[in-house]
């Protein structure tokens, strides 16, 4: 069942690398992006059927070396390679059920995170800017590159609200589980009596998109400039280089102040608001998602509070899958790699439950 499954596979393997070569298909861009996508997507499987085909057809041969042979220490050192056969095929099933497992068709993609303050004043913002700086950090340690798009400061430090840019590989697929509320619990600075207070701040993790998931009319988009007010020099406040963009039929607001240049500013909102839009599309198959999942793991439900750091105690626990770490501040410092992990485990553990393969 597994083989045949894995050389159907196989098949059209070969059948889109023989059209991603073919000039017809080359002239349709969208096609040839998809058609690419989906012969990257497919090779690990590839290579994982033909070590798995070696694997079984060495079992077969050490099985007939133990009939056939009479020499005893030919016989052992037979059954000494077999058992560790055996051992690699039971584990190459288990990766090649995990590669069976369809992946969201975004995770390849860069991501957009929107940061925002939400219960707890001061402190929220506060919050907001160390989630910022544990997320920058992150993605330094991935090799992937942050932009920032647009901000908004707290009166007493960090952001109302933080939107950033992630590029590298494979960016949506991490970063998609950070999607929801972050609370945090301890003493904030602006309290005199020392009490613990509760705060928090939300969390959104879009799939960027890309001119070929949305088309965009020019003339649904109405442009206005204005200064920039936050960091930058001299330019803030002399030139027209910010940019808002309203998408009439949807109603949607995007704007950006980073760069001096009314061009750059441009093009990032384009961005953001291309993303936005495919999100609205993109939730929907979220929502399809949550009404199957038991630990609401990379759904759409940006609403749920998914983790307390807890600063008395130096905890940090994820509520979806009921994690707790004890290393508050190397979380706090970037190293959310193992939250991450454990929560992909959990994911893939409900998708082959399902019989997703």
């Amino acid at each position: 069942m597994l083989l045949e499954k894995l050389q159907a596979i196989k098949e059209r393997y070969d059948e889109v690398s023989t059209l991603i070569a073919d000039p017809g298909v080359i002239a349709d861009m969208k096609r040839y992006i998809r058609l690419n996508k989906e012969f990257k997507d497919l090779q690990p499987i590839v290579e994982a059927h033909k070590e798995y085909k070696n694997v079984l057809d060495n079992i077969a041969s050490a099985r007939e070396l133990l009939q056939q042979e009479k020499d005893a220490e030919f016989r052992e050192m037979a059954r000494m390679e077999l058992d560790s056969l055996q051992t690699r095929q039971d584990k190459l099933e288990e990766e090649i059920r995990l590669l069976l497992i369809p992946s969201d068709p975004q995770d390849d993609k860069n991501a957009i995170v929107e940061i925002r303050a939400g219960t707890g004043g001061d402190e929220a913002a506060i919050f907001a800017g160390d989630l910022y700086r544990m997320y920058t950090k992150f993605c330094e340690s991935q090799g992937w590159k942050t932009e920032l798009v647009d901000l908004n400061e707290g009166t007493s430090g960090g952001f109302k609200e933080v939107i950033f840019n992630v590029s590298g590989d494979g960016v949506y697929g991490l970063m998609k589980y950070e999607s929801g509320v972050h609370r945090v619990q301890r003493v904030p600075q602006t309290e005199t009596q020392g009490r613990v207070h509760t705060s928090a701040a939300t969390v959104a993790v879009l799939p960027e998109a890309d001119e070929f998931d949305i088309e965009l009319k020019t003339s649904d988009i109405k442009k206005e400039t204005f200064c920039s007010s936050g960091p930058g020099g001299q330019s803030v406040n002399t030139t027209y280089s910010a940019v808002r963009l309203t998408h009439i039929p949807s109603g949607i607001v995007v704007s950006c102040q980073d760069q001096k240049s009314q061009i750059k500013n441009l093009d990032k909102a384009m961005k953001v608001l291309r993303t936005r839009l495919f999100d609205m599309e993109y939730k929907k198959y979220l929502d399809e998602i949550a009404s199957k999942r038991k630990t609401m793991v990379s759904t759409g439900d940006r609403s749920a509070k998914i983790r307390t750091y807890n600063f008395p105690q130096g905890r940090v626990t994820d509520h979806r899958i009921g994690l707790t770490l004890y290393n508050l501040s190397s979380i706090m410092d970037g190293d959310i790699m193992e939250i991450i992990d454990a929560l992909q485990v959990a994911e893939n553990a409900e998708k082959l439950q399902e019989g997703v393969t």
